[in-house]
């Protein structure tokens, strides 16, 4: 079977038992602030599985496309270096919401490997939970025996609590887990060694392929557990690695997910993979990178120096340096490969079909961009290397590092990975050092020390700003501040007209009035939901009525500006695509800037 039949026959099989086939939801993730990534095939329903939100189907079944680049099998740097470690996998799964439970997942998950897919069932284990007597829980006989009618005795393997039983966090949802593993091993080295032995114990043809996940429990605050009243099953197979079993491979990247790639690499770089180790582990690179580099494109996420962009545009540059070093490829060619993507994965995945020239042009841009940085980084490296090597050392001091780092975006795993080429390594410690010092720097630059708060009475503010520019008001409390050898006072009104800088607008200013002075407002901000006017100067009589009387003009042209910002976004995407998010502003009564994410220099024309 070839990788879209087996896709294919994965959603079949769950529609006939009556589940609902729901696309895979993107594998960047915007509106989670614990996760960047998709990193299972659970991630979009949390929220159901939470109780948060009703399901709206009981039965559901998709292909869901996942990115892990940490943890304890997601090493970055162990990518392209075996045969089964990826950033970007598939996950196939079933999932019910308090309707069937053990019997069933456990049934059709047998039904859909034996019968539907014909894997011989004398290769197959199941693992369960042993029990845990800290949490008062036994053995999970109800799985064993369900899985008795299946497999013998000695292939229904106990499991421990780190490896058989699934929590969503400290507290929430969880429950054992049954893991179904397959021997790949071929005949002789079956007969010289059980595959009994081999289970969980990091053997490339040994492996997981199922997990079954019952969640029947709920951990409370104080560690106990409850029985949930909606039971959840929840259930995650490796698509590559399904693949690889079904079509007698003995690596990922030797299916025909990965294949295609690796034979337009291959033609691109006149290399034929198969025959050098390091040209291998190169194709291997950039053949798993290009996949998540498309797919987080399609989900809006470019590659930046922040967050989930910087994500991106590590591994982006990871497959970059790979080609350059081990392919021996001075120009742009990864993005030659989106045709072949597209036409192994399109007709899944139809998002990398309807942005295949976004795809195309980041690629692009990035790949030439970062040549240039490399060609340049390389070759201050290779002076670096050579001079470490004349003075008899093979530790390069970690100031030039930062050096690369900090001037020329040389990144350190980057230095690194270099240096162990050439059985050189980068004294750390002092690069820390030195990064240290930098952020200290900036955090110089922008440290303020603030007295205590003087509390004249208690209460909290009102913000009455969008209905009145002046207002009488009195200060609840004040404390002085000092910042680059510079006096301030910040405060609290009990009432206040000013609106304090928020998204990008910066904060009205104006002035206080009493009978006894005027006190200019030279800025509005905003700490813990509470408006903070800064003044120069404090009142000489704190505790009398004031009025609050804030600048018209400038707020008038700051909401202009601010109005003006709304007609950028919508003229940059009409224009340059609707790729472009907006990442950031400053809103003036002078001026305004408005940053958004593009894979390319703005040209005149636009």
């Amino acid at each position: 079977m070839t990788a879209k039949e087996i896709r294919e026959s994965f959603k079949i099989f769950f529609k006939s038992k009556e589940h609902h086939i729901v696309s895979s939801a993107p594998m960047v993730i915007k509106d989670d602030p614990t996760l960047m990534f998709t990193n299972a095939g659970m991630n979009q329903f949390k929220d159901i599985i939470l109780g948060n939100q009703p399901a709206k189907f009981k039965r559901v079944a998709d292909s869901q496309k996942c990115l892990r680049v940490s943890g304890k099998h997601n090493d970055l740097e162990e990518v392209g270096h075996d045969t089964y470690h990826h950033t970007m996998f598939e996950m196939l799964g079933n999932w019910s919401f308090g309707d069937y439970f053990k019997k069933e997942a456990i049934e059709w998950a047998w039904e859909y490997l034996v019968t539907i897919l014909k894997i011989n069932p004398e290769r197959l284990y199941a693992t369960i939970f042993e029990g845990s007597p800290e949490d008062g829980l036994e053995r999970d006989n109800e799985a064993a025996d369900i899985w008795g009618q299946f497999l013998p005795k000695e292939h229904i393997i106990n499991g421990n609590k780190h490896d058989n039983f699934w929590e969503m966090g400290d507290t929430g949802p969880c429950g054992p887990c049954s893991e179904i593993h397959i021997d790949l091993r071929n005949e002789t080295e079956r007969a010289n060694t059980d595959g009994l032995l081999l289970v969980n114990q990091g053997h490339s043809q040994v492996i997981e392929i199922w997990n079954l996940v019952f969640m029947q429990y709920n951990r409370k605050a104080d560690g106990s557990l409850e029985s949930l009243p909606a039971k959840v099953i929840d259930t995650g197979m490796g698509f590559e690695r399904l693949c690889m079993a079904l079509q007698g491979k003995i690596s990922n990247y030797d299916t025909d997910v990965f294949q295609p790639i690796i034979k337009e690499i291959a033609q691109i770089v006149k290399t034929e993979y198969g025959k050098n180790p390091q040209t291998d582990i190169a194709m291997r690179v950039v053949a798993d990178h290009i996949r998540t580099i498309a797919f987080s494109i399609t989900d809006g996420q470019l590659p930046s120096n922040a967050k989930a962009g910087y994500v991106i545009r590590r591994i982006l540059r990871r497959a970059v340096r790979y080609g350059y070093t081990f392919l021996k490829q001075k120009h742009a060619f990864i993005y030659k490969l989106l045709p072949v993507l597209i036409d192994n994965m399109g007709d899944a995945y139809p998002e990398l079909i309807a942005q295949k020239g976004l795809i195309e042009k980041v690629i692009k841009e990035e790949e030439e961009s970062f040549l240039h940085t490399l060609e340049m980084g390389i070759r201050l490296l290779d002076r670096t290397m050579v001079e470490t090597k004349s003075s008899g050392n093979q530790t390069i001091n970690g100031k030039d590092a930062f050096t690369l780092y900090d001037t020329f975006g040389f990144p350190i795993d980057l230095t690194e990975l270099i240096l162990r080429e050439n059985g050189m390594n980068v004294d750390l410690d002092e690069f820390s050092t030195e990064m240290q010092r930098q952020k200290e720097r900036a955090r110089n630059a922008a440290s303020i020390e603030t007295g205590d708060w003087v509390i004249l009475k208690d209460g909290t503010t009102e913000f009455v700003g969008y209905d009145y520019t002046e207002y009488e008001t009195s200060i609840i409390r004040y404390r002085q501040i000092k910042q680059k050898n510079q006096t301030f006072y910040q405060i609290v009104l009990d009432v206040t007209p000013f609106y304090a800088e928020s998204g990008g607008q910066v904060g009205d200013v104006g002035v206080l009035v009493s009978e006894y002075e005027t006190i200019e407002i030279i800025d509005t901000k905003k700490e813990n939901n509470l408006p903070i006017h800064i003044v120069k100067k404090l009142p000489e009589y704190p505790e009398a009525p004031m009025m609050a009387c804030v600048d018209t003009d400038k707020r008038a042209t700051c909401a202009a500006n601010h109005s003006a910002t709304h007609l950028l976004d919508q003229a940059l995407r009409e224009v340059l695509g609707e790729h472009v998010e907006q990442k950031g502003s400053l809103v003036t009564p002078e001026s305004l800037r408005f940053d958004f994410s593009h894979f390319q220099k703005v040209g005149f024309a636009q």
